[in-house]
This record gives C-alpha cells, structure tokens and sequence, in this order.
C-alpha cells in the first residue's frame, strides 16, 4: 500500500501536469467501489469546466482543488483520492483509451489524469464548498508538522502500553502515513525490536523512536518524491542500498549496517522484518 512518501509522489505528478489546465471532460465508473459514498454524477457536473487550482498530501490521502466559475462566485470542489493497495495516479498523453482499471479519467487540453485501481480497495471523495471538507480535516496531524512532539508519541505509547510497538506505529491517528515498510525502516534506525511492547520503551526510546520517525519520513519524501519541482523517474529510482527498504525482502537477506542476517515474522498482522543483531528483545 502506498504510504506517505509514495503518496506525495502521486500527487506531484497529476499537479505538474494539471497545472494551469482545464478538465475538458471526465470519464468514470460510476458503479465502481472506488466511489463509495461519492456522487459520481456531481463529481462529472462540478469537474467538468473547472481549472486545477492546488493539491496537498496527508498521511495516505490526497487532496485536488478545482475551481469552475459560477453565477456570481467561484466555487471550489476538492476531489480526495486514498490509493488503497493497488491504486495509481498516471498522466497519458491525450489520445490514450482508457483501459478495464481506470476508474477515473479527467481530460486536459495536454494529457489524461488517470485514476487506475484494479483491486478497488482506493477510494474517491468529493466535495463543493468554500471550507475543508471534514474528511480532510480530521486527518491526524503530519508527522512533520510541529504538533508530532515526543510528549504526544510518548503518551500514545502509554495509552497503548500492551500493544507490540510495530503495531502501534501503523495506527493512522497518530503515525498517520507510515505504512509497514517505513515502520520497519524507522524500529531498524532506532534500533527498536517490533514486538516490544510499547509501554516497555524507556523515555530516551521514545525520544529516538519519534526522532527517526521524522528523520524517515524527511529522507523518504526527499528520496522518493524528490524536492521542488523535481519528481524522480519511478517511485525507487533514488532510495540509498544503506536503507533496510532494499534487504527487508530479499532471500537471506543481510542488515546493511551489520552484514548479519534479517529475520522475518507475522507482527502486529502484517509481515515485519527486523536485524535481531540490532534489535534486541
């Protein structure tokens, strides 16, 4: 599932090419699950005319703002997309037929904005309005904003104190973003065995634990979203071979720190890998 930088990633690409553009038209499966809770109808009506004005990533979601004038005031709609497990956003050149998977297609005078998810896991929100929408809003603080402070990690920890710390790192209400490869990556930098349990950190654990969650993400968006304007070739293109990210599947894998072998386990219901040379239980 694509999680906080790789969503960034996805957003960086519609709004590079949705700059400055006018949705001509927009194709959709309105039957599709992808559109549940969402007006397909109402999504076609208010896109169809609008300018792209802005877009933002949170956590694992996106946000696209339109703008189509109306009688005696513009108003803004804001189309959400969560890419689920198998989602992608494309940019096609304009002549491209959409294909069985492409539940959304908005057409620009430059290019086709796809919405592609063959598993339909993802999902399209929709809403018209000059303030946020509460599906926006609601979205727990980033992990790179000032209100991620230790003492909110640590007293998240402590209100969890009996869950297995990689578990705890995947609840969105306050990790919201980190997905299971970054919750490995972050408990390998701090050193941190997955299956402690999270009232069992000490306070300098916690305080490197909610440093490598920034330091993480940081690199990550860097690396995989790239800065500014760029956006690297493919989502991988950049990520360093120093990262647990590129041994955490490989057979007999190796810490690239330590050269020992990986271990791999059921945690928390989704598969953890971990270096037992570096984290201890």
């Amino acid at each position: 599932m694509p999680e906080f930088a790789e969503v960034e990633f996805f957003r960086k690409r519609w709004a590079q090419a949705a700059a400055g553009q006018r949705v001509k038209s927009v194709e959709l499966h309105s039957a599709a699950k992808i559109f549940r809770g969402a007006n397909p109808t109402a999504i076609r009506r208010a896109l169809t005319g609008a300018t792209y004005v802005s877009s933002e990533a949170q956590a694992k979601q996106m946000l696209f703002r339109f703008r189509r004038p109306s009688p005696g005031r513009k108003a803004t709609a804001c189309l959400g997309v969560h890419l689920g497990m198998s989602g992608e956003l494309r940019v096609e050149p304009t002549g491209y037929v959409a294909l069985r998977h492409d539940h959304l297609v908005l057409t620009t005078t430059k290019h086709r904005l796809v919405f592609s998810d063959p598993r339909m896991f993802g999902r399209v929100q929709f809403h018209v309005g000059d303030t946020a929408p509460t599906w926006w809003t609601k979205i727990a603080p980033p992990i790179l904003s000032p209100e991620f402070t230790v003492e909110a990690v640590g007293a998240f920890l402590k209100r969890r104190a009996r869950a297995p710390i990689k578990a705890v790192l995947l609840m969105q209400e306050r990790f919201p973003g980190v997905g299971n490869w970054m919750a490995d990556e972050i408990l390998w930098r701090a050193a941190i065995h997955p299956r402690r349990l999270s009232g069992s950190l000490q306070p300098a654990e916690v305080k490197t634990l909610w440093r490598e969650c920034g330091r993480v993400c940081r690199l990550a968006l860097d690396t995989i979203a790239g800065r500014g304007s760029y956006l690297p070739p493919d989502l991988n293109a950049h990520i360093p071979k120093t990262w647990l990210f590129w041994h955490r599947w490989e057979a007999g894998g190796r810490d690239p720190r330590t050269g020992t072998p990986l271990a791999r386990a059921e945690t928390g219901g989704r598969t953890t890998c971990w270096s037992p040379a570096r984290q201890k239980l």
